[in-house]
């Protein structure tokens, strides 16, 4: 049996400690987060804790993540 998991960044681990997000999948590059009210205000948040943390991270967000009110945040 193959084991599927994926590995999280220590980067990344820090950020999802900190945003502490509802909903979110592991992706192989990072996270997708979903599910959220204010896009906006969250997208700021996540890349004002990356800029703080000095984190590897980028966030990305295109109009088709809109449609499921989601982002993600993925190692560079």
């Amino acid at each position: 049996m193959q084991n599927n998991q994926v590995k999280v960044s220590p980067d990344l681990q820090r950020f999802i400690d900190k945003f502490e997000p509802s909903k979110f999948k592991l992706m192989p590059s990072g996270i997708e987060i979903r599910g959220i009210n204010d896009i906006h205000r969250n997208i700021t948040q996540a890349k004002e804790i990356i800029a703080r943390l000095n984190l590897r991270l980028i966030v990305s967000h295109n109009a088709e993540m809109l449609s499921y009110r989601g982002f993600e945040v993925n190692n560079f």
